[in-house]
């Protein structure tokens, strides 16, 4: 999708909102064709999960995308018909967002706090292990599509539980941006789960 302005694109997608286990669940229709899904925490009004529907390169669906929130499990895991299965130790990075920050958390890291280093390069976020152990670049979605780069000072992280955590605070810009969204998903005819459809808006 082309870096136009977000908020513009977010007010022209067709969507439909629903409630669901304390969930406030938007799904997008952008002009493109791309489809967004995010849910609000109904008592804080913070995304939990933003996923985009993949599209192939033939076309084809390849599923849901996660941005924001726990990745999704493998439909279909074939490599365990041949008694071979992803190693439970791979570092697995989740992405979250709050009030006032945006978080990765990267779990199945072993190595001690004073071995990393995290540093804004660019257009990302860059994660390196003293030890060469570890090394991961992190997009920054929600920056890019405001055409800003990852600023330095904005950036901590600390270690535990053999979890690295990330957080990034946002810059003004951003939270206004995510005001004006909320304003927008806020405004929605929503449904609560089972009743009948509600129109698109």
């Amino acid at each position: 999708m082309a870096l136009e302005n977000w908020l513009e694109t977010i007010k022209k997608a067709k969507k439909t909102a629903i409630i669901q286990n304390d969930n406030r669940k938007v799904h997008f229709l952008f002009d493109d064709g791309q489809q967004m899904v995010e849910e609000y925490n109904t008592r804080t009004n913070v995304v939990t999960r933003r996923a985009w529907r993949e599209k192939g390169k033939l076309g084809q669906d390849n599923g849901w995308i996660v941005e924001v929130g726990d990745p999704e499990p493998s439909k279909i895991d074939t490599l365990e018909n041949f008694n071979i299965k992803e190693s439970s130790s791979a570092p697995i990075v989740s992405r979250r967002i709050t009030k006032l920050s945006l978080e990765w958390r990267i779990r199945n890291l072993e190595y001690p706090e004073n071995v990393y280093s995290v540093t804004a390069e660019d257009d990302t976020i860059i994660i390196r292990t003293s030890n060469k152990k570890y090394y991961k670049k992190l997009k920054v979605p929600d920056l890019e599509r405001i055409h800003l780069k990852p600023e330095q000072d904005r950036i901590k992280f600390t270690h535990k539980y053999n979890t690295l955590i990330i957080t990034y605070d946002k810059p003004p810009a951003l939270l206004q941006l995510e005001k004006e969204i909320l304003n927008v998903v806020l405004s929605l005819p929503t449904r609560e789960e089972g009743d009948p459809q509600c129109p698109t808006n």
